[in-house]
């Protein structure tokens, strides 16, 4: 079974000096990079780290948020 996919938001941010990859849908699950490419590529690993943490502690694991569900299905980026 694949594993749901979950929106990543990525910005710049000054504070910080570098790309910040986001995923809402999975609080505190965020990661830098020195390039977009890098920090979704360090989110992604974050990911898998959140539900391992989650799983290990018994927490619940969201769905993706729905508006994302649906653009699953579409040739276009969330971004």
């Amino acid at each position: 079974m694949n594993a749901p996919a979950y929106q990543i938001t990525v910005f710049w941010s000054a504070e910080d000096s570098a790309w910040v990859a986001d995923v809402p849908d999975l609080p505190y699950c965020s990661a830098t990079g020195d390039t977009p490419h890098e920090a979704v590529a360090e989110v992604e690993t974050a990911i898998g780290t959140w539900f391992e943490a989650a799983q290990s502690s018994g927490r619940s694991t969201p769905v993706p948020s729905a508006r994302f569900a649906h653009a699953r299905g579409s040739t276009r980026a969330a971004v």
